[in-house]
C-alpha cells in the first residue's frame, strides 16, 4: 500500500504526535534529518486533497538518508501503519490552538 507524507514543522510536529499518543490512534512518523520537521504517513491520495495552512502533503513516503523514525512505522503484525489524514488534521488544529495559549506561536 503506497502512502502519502506530511511535513509540519518540529515544535508544531511533537505536540501533535502527544495528542495521536494519548488517543492511541498515532500512525507511523519520520523526523527529516535536519531536525526541523516531522513526517507524516498518511494513505495515498491525501497529497490532492490536503489544504492546511503550516503543512504540506506531497505523493510518496520517501524519507531522506538522515531521516529517523519517532513512531515505529509498524506494527506488531509488520503491517505500515498511517494515521488517517482528517484525524491528523484535526489533531494538528488543536495542536496550533495549544501552542498559540502557551505563547509558542506562531511556530
Amino acid at each position: 500500500m503506497p502512502y502519502d507524507t506530511v511535513a509540519v514543522p518540529l515544535r508544531h510536529g511533537l505536540e501533535t504526535v502527544d495528542i495521536l499518543r494519548l488517543r492511541g490512534i498515532c500512525g507511523a512518523v519520520l523526523s527529516d534529518g535536519g531536525g526541523t520537521r516531522l513526517l507524516f504517513l498518511v494513505p495515498a491520495g491525501t497529497a490532492a486533497r490536503w489544504h492546511l495552512p503550516g503543512s504540506s502533503c506531497t505523493p510518496g513516503a520517501a524519507a531522506g538518508p538522515d531521516a529517523g523514525w519517532l513512531v515505529a512505522p509498524q506494527t506488531e503484525g509488520g503491517t505500515l501503519r498511517a494515521t488517517d489524514p482528517w484525524v491528523l488534521r484535526s489533531a494538528l488544529c488543536e495542536a496550533a490552538g495549544t501552542l498559540m495559549a502557551g505563547g509558542f506561536g506562531p511556530y
